[in-house]
């Protein structure tokens, strides 16, 4: 069971900018290509920051000062240093990065830290968008069959809106929460639904004899 990479979701055609980019450079870039903010990389393409519409309005807020600032660039407004991700990583790992950080994208590098890619919010969210069938055809060919060896039709799998139904009964309490957990940690699946029993209880700690009598 192989969870999507980073690779396969990440956008690859990356709007970006210089250090020395000019402020109002930048502002146009995010609003000609809609989005929400862009990496900032040195000549070799190595990953030097992160500069957000949040920054911008930020460097703006404070213009108060009693001598105007000097010219502006993107150097001088990002957020540095970047936190990346590299494309084999698996899209959950980077959810919970992004989400630990509090960041809406992610610069994906390469091996020598150079840029190849971005990976948002909406790109992660991407595995989702897988269909019912897909996901059902993976719980059954790869956690059922291959990783349980259980026969095809020992379990009814169900999909809706990515919310997979587990009906049946398996030899062995203990493969109860190991098929629910593996299905759970399947990209595309938003909830599970146990309808699973069980004939034997190989959970049950074993009664300790008493002998009777003189030893």
């Amino acid at each position: 069971m192989t969870a999507h990479i980073v690779g396969e979701v990440m956008t690859r055609d990356v709007v970006h900018a210089r250090r020395t980019t000019p402020f109002k450079e930048v502002v146009r870039l995010l609003d000609h290509h809609r989005i929400s903010g862009l990496p900032v990389v040195d000549a070799d393409d190595k990953v030097l920051g992160v500069l957000s519409g949040s920054d911008l309005v930020r460097n703006q807020a404070h213009r108060d000062g009693p001598a105007p600032p000097p010219s502006v660039t993107a150097g001088d407004v990002m957020s540095s240093p970047a936190i990346t991700v590299h494309p084999e990583q698996t899209v959950p790992d980077a959810a919970r990065l992004m989400e630990r950080r509090g960041v809406e994208r992610l610069p994906v590098v390469d091996e020598a830290d150079r840029l190849i890619g971005i990976a948002t919010r909406r790109d992660l969210l991407r595995v989702f968008l897988r269909a019912d069938d897909d996901i059902r055809r993976q719980v059954t060919e790869e956690i059922i069959v291959t990783s349980l060896n259980l026969p095809s039709d020992a379990v009814r799998v169900a999909v809706r809106d990515g919310v997979v139904t587990l009906d049946g009964r398996l030899e062995a309490r203990s493969q109860v929460p190991e098929l629910v957990h593996a299905v759970w940690r399947l990209d595309g699946v938003v909830g599970v639904v146990n309808g699973l029993g069980f004939r034997i209880d190989d959970r049950e700690t074993p009664t300790p004899s008493h002998r009777t009598g003189s030893p």
